[in-house]
């Protein structure tokens, strides 16, 4: 089974979302924006994904600078309790598998999680390529 804590707004979600239904799995998707983090979930999710609250942050197109969570004497502890008040400040999509967890940006970085490659070829909504017409990566 594989996981998805997702934005539907977020492009490089949507591509990771499309690139496991690609593989033919139908994983469980969780909008994380409307359903939130519970404390003991996402600590889960980040020392499974061996990162750090600061490095799941997210600093574009969120509050992380006017809660004065980029100075450096930010700790941990206050960026979490901030991304439990404000899910919007989890970087996205982290992909949760059998073969383990990751923040999956930039898209492709999905594919080591899958128990199969898509069919190629396949593009992100960008119209770059993923995958060539063989199913191999491009890099």
């Amino acid at each position: 089974m594989i996981v998805i804590h997702h934005n539907p707004d977020c492009g490089t979600s949507r591509n990771v979302l499309n690139i496991i239904r690609a593989s033919g799995s139908q994983p469980v998707v969780i909008d994380y924006l409307a359903e939130g983090w519970t404390r003991a979930q996402l600590l889960a999710l980040l020392a499974a994904a061996d990162l750090t609250p600061r490095q799941a942050l997210r600093v574009t197109k969120s509050p992380a600078a006017s809660l004065g969570l980029l100075s450096e004497d930010a700790t941990d502890d206050r960026i979490l309790a901030a991304m439990l008040d404000h899910p919007v400040l989890v970087d996205r999509p982290i992909v949760a598998s059998p073969k383990g967890v990751r923040l999956c940006r930039p898209s492709e970085t999905v594919l080591p999680l899958l128990d199969r490659l898509p069919p190629g070829p396949l593009f992100k909504e960008d119209g770059q390529m993923i995958l060539d017409q063989k199913g191999d990566p491009v890099d």
